[in-house]
C-alpha cells in the first residue's frame, strides 16, 4: 500500500501537472471507485464538470484536489489506486476506473487528462462538499510528521501514555498519520526498539528519537520518489520510486542486518509482517516465546 513518501509524490505531480485545469468532463468506466459518492457515477460526473482544480493537498495518506466551488475531489489510493497524467490520445491503462478530460492553457494541461487507474479496487474517489480547506471526512485523521503544523511534543506524550506496542502505535492514523508498515519498521530499526514494546514503556529519549527516524526516513524515501515493489505504485508519470533498495528491515528476512550482521527476522503483525533484527532490537519480556 502506498505510504506517505508515495503519496506526497503523487500530490506533488499533481500539483504541477493539474493545478488551474478546468474538468471538461468525467467519465467512470467503473462504478467502485466512486461508491462513496450518493448520487452514483451519474451525480459524481454532474458535479465535477466545468470545475477548476485549485491546488493538490494531502492529510496523512489522503488526497484532495480543492475545486473552485469551495468543494474538492477527496482520494485514496488504497492498495493500488494510481493517479496519472496522460495525453488525451495515449492507450487506456488495463485498470482505468476514471478518466477527467482537462482544459486549460499550458504544456502541463493541454491535450492531457487526468486518470484514476485502480487494479484490487480499495482506492476510491468522492466529492468532499465544502472540503477544499479539509474534508469532514478525514477531519479525524492526525497531522503527519513531514507537516510543518505537527506537534512533536504533544505527540511524544501521547505515545508515551499508551499501553499498546509501539508498532501499532506508529499505525494509529488518529495519533500521527502517514506512518505505514515499511516505514514503521525501518524507523524502529533505526532506534533500535522492537515493535512490541509498550509506548508506556520508552523514555522520553526514545520517543523522540523514534520520531525523528520515522521523519527522517520519509524523508529520504521522499527525495528516492517512494518505495516500490511492483508496478503497482508509480507517479503521475508512471515512473517508479526506489527507496526500496535503501531498507534495513522491510522485507529483508533472513538477510543480515546491516548494524550486526544477525539475520533479520519476519513475524507475522495486523494480516501482514513486521520485519526486525533480534538482536538490535530486543524483544520484551511479554513478547518473547514461551520455552
Amino acid at each position: 500500500m502506498p505510504e506517505l513518501p508515495e503519496v506526497e509524490v503523487v500530490r506533488a505531480g499533481l500539483e504541477r501537472h493539474v493545478r488551474g485545469a478546468t474538468i471538461a468532463a468525467v467519465e467512470v468506466l467503473h462504478e467502485r471507485p466512486v461508491r462513496r459518492h450518493p448520487s452514483g457515477p451519474t451525480g459524481f460526473a454532474a458535479a465535477l464538470t466545468g470545475r477548476r482544480i485549485e491546488g493538490a493537498r494531502r492529510r496523512g495518506k489522503y488526497l484532495w484536489l480543492p475545486l473552485d466551488d469551495g468543494d474538492a475531489i477527496l482520494a485514496h489510493l488504497g492498495m493500488s489506486g494510481q493517479m496519472l497524467v496522460q495525453p488525451v490520445a495515449a492507450p487506456a491503462e488495463r485498470h482505468l476506473r476514471v478518466r477527467f478530460a482537462l482544459t486549460g492553457v499550458g504544456p502541463e494541461v493541454e491535450g492531457r487528462e487526468l486518470r484514476f487507474v485502480d487494479q484490487r479496487m480499495f482506492g476510491g474517489l468522492s466529492v468532499s462538499v465544502g472540503g477544499a480547506d479539509l474534508p469532514s471526512e478525514i477531519a479525524h485523521i492526525a497531522r503527519d510528521p513531514l507537516d510543518p503544523a505537527f506537534d512533536d511534543a504533544a505527540f511524544v506524550a501521547r505515545l508515551r501514555t499508551r499501553t499498546s506496542g509501539v508498532k501499532r502505535l506508529l499505525l494509529d492514523q488518529t495519533l500521527i498519520s502517514g506512518v505505514g508498515n515499511i516505514y514503521a519498521d525501518e524507523a524502529l530499526w533505526r532506534t533500535r526498539l522492537h515493535g512490541e514494546r509498550p509506548g508506556n514503556r520508552l523514555t522520553r529519549a526514545q520517543a523522540v528519537e523514534l520520531l525523528g527516524h520515522a521523519r527522517e526516513v520519509m524523508n529520504e524515501a521522499l527525495a528516492q520518489g517512494g518505495t516500490s515493489f511492483d508496478a503497482l505504485y508509480v507517479n503521475v508519470n508512471g515512473e517508479s520510486g526506489y527507496f526500496d533498495r535503501s531498507l534495513h528491515a522491510y522485507g529483508r528476512a533472513d538477510e543480515p542486518c546491516d548494524r550486526c550482521g544477525t539475520p533479520i527476522r519476519r513475524v507475522p503483525f495486523m494480516n501482514r509482517s513486521s520485519y526486525y533484527c533480534p538482536r538490535c532490537q530486543p524483544a520484551p519480556r511479554s513478547a518473547r516465546p514461551k520455552a
